[in-house]
C-alpha cells in the first residue's frame, strides 16, 4: 500500500511539472519557445483606441510568448501611418495589425508591408490588399444598428446630418451604406455629409456650422466615437438638447453621460476590448502554425446598440471588462 502512495506521490509530482512546462513558454521537446514581436497601430489617439490597447495587452499577458508594440501615428494622416509601418518592418516585427486611414491609396504600399511580414487588417478594412486577414466589426451591420435607432428616435422622420472621420476609410463606408439601407422606407433624409479628418476641433465646428445652417434639422448622426461629445456639447450650447436627436458610436464616456442624461437618443457600440485581444491570440496562433486562425479573410466581431434603458448595466460590465484578465466576451 505504502509503495502505491508513493508511486501516485511520483506520478503528481511529475505531472505538475510537466504542467508547469507546458504554461510557460516551452515547446514539446522542451525548447524555450522564441517571443513574437507583434504590433497593433491604430488611426488615431481615442478612447476607442485606448481600449483596443487594454484587450492587446490582456492577450499578450495571456499568451505570455509576445513582445507587443500599440502605436498611433502622430500626425493622423495615412503618410504618417506608412511612415509607422515601414519603420515596424525595418525593425524586424513578426506581425502586424492596423487599421488603414485611407484603404483605397494605401493598397499599393500595404501590399508590400504584407511581403515582409503578417498583415492583418482590424477595426476598417482593406480588401483589395493582400492583407491576410480582416478582424473588426461588420460595419454595414452597425450602420444598420444606426439607423435602427434613428428611426425609433424619429418616428415621423425628418432631415438628418451624418459627420464622419475619415471619408476614405472602409468603415466609414460600409457604416454609410448600412445607415442608408437602413433607412430605406422611413421618413428619414440625410441632408449633408460633413468629414473632419477625425480631428475633434473639426467636428465640434462641423456641428455647430451644420445647425447654424439647417435650423429645421432633426438629428445628428456620428459614426466616430468622439462625435458623440462634439454633437452633444453643439446642441447643447444651442439650446436644442433633446430635440435635436443625436445617434452616435462608441462608448466615450461623455457620450454614455449623455444617453444616461437623455440627451444623446443611443449609441452603436463595438467590442474594442474583444477586438484587441482577439487580434493578438489569432495573429500569434497563425504564427505559431495554426492557419485556421486567420482563415477565410474576414472575422467579424457583433456590435449592439445602448440606450437610457440600459446604459447604466452597460457602463456596469464595461468597467468589469477593463480590468479583468479573463478573455473578453
Amino acid at each position: 500500500m505504502k509503495k502505491i502512495q508513493l508511486s501516485v506521490l511520483a506520478l503528481c509530482v511529475a505531472v505538475l511539472f510537466q504542467g508547469c512546462d507546458n504554461k510557460g513558454s516551452g515547446t514539446a521537446n522542451g525548447a524555450p519557445k522564441k517571443q513574437l514581436r507583434l504590433a497593433f497601430v491604430g488611426n488615431s489617439s481615442s478612447d476607442f483606441w485606448s481600449l483596443v490597447q487594454v484587450g492587446c495587452e490582456q492577450g499578450a499577458r495571456y499568451l505570455g510568448d509576445v513582445d507587443l508594440n500599440f502605436r498611433v501615428p502622430a500626425n493622423l494622416t495615412a503618410e504618417a501611418q506608412q511612415e509607422l509601418l515601414s519603420a515596424l518592418v525595418a525593425d524586424g516585427v513578426d506581425g502586424i495589425a492596423m487599421s488603414p486611414i485611407d484603404a483605397e491609396n494605401q493598397t499599393d504600399f500595404l501590399n508590400q508591408i504584407a511581403t515582409n511580414t503578417l498583415l492583418v487588417c482590424a477595426d476598417s478594412d482593406a480588401e483589395k490588399s493582400q492583407r491576410t486577414c480582416y478582424i473588426g466589426t461588420d460595419n454595414l451591420a452597425a450602420g444598420t444598428q444606426a439607423a435602427e435607432l434613428l428611426k425609433a428616435a424619429l418616428p415621423q422622420g425628418g432631415k438628418i446630418i451624418v459627420f464622419v472621420g475619415y471619408p476614405n476609410a472602409q468603415n466609414t463606408k460600409d457604416r454609410i451604406q448600412g445607415l442608408q439601407t437602413g433607412l430605406v422606407g422611413s421618413n428619414i433624409q440625410i441632408i449633408d455629409t460633413l468629414a473632419d479628418g477625425h480631428k475633434t476641433v473639426t467636428a465640434l465646428e462641423n456641428v455647430q456650422a451644420a445647425l447654424t445652417k439647417h435650423p429645421d434639422v432633426a438629428g445628428l448622426v456620428g459614426l466616430y466615437g468622439y462625435h458623440g461629445p462634439a454633437m452633444l456639447a453643439a446642441v447643447r450650447s444651442a439650446g436644442k438638447a433633446g430635440q435635436v436627436k443625436i445617434v452616435c458610436f462608441d462608448e466615450y464616456s461623455d457620450t454614455l453621460a449623455g444617453i444616461a442624461a437623455g440627451d444623446i437618443y443611443g449609441s452603436v457600440v463595438q467590442k474594442p476590448i474583444k477586438l484587441g485581444y482577439e487580434t493578438i491570440l489569432r495573429m500569434e496562433k497563425y504564427l505559431r502554425g495554426d492557419k485556421t486562425q486567420l482563415a477565410g479573410g474576414k472575422i467579424l466581431i457583433s456590435s449592439r446598440t445602448v440606450t437610457k434603458d440600459d446604459v447604466a448595466a452597460f457602463q456596469a460590465k464595461l468597467n468589469t471588462y477593463i480590468h479583468q484578465k479573463a478573455p473578453p466576451e
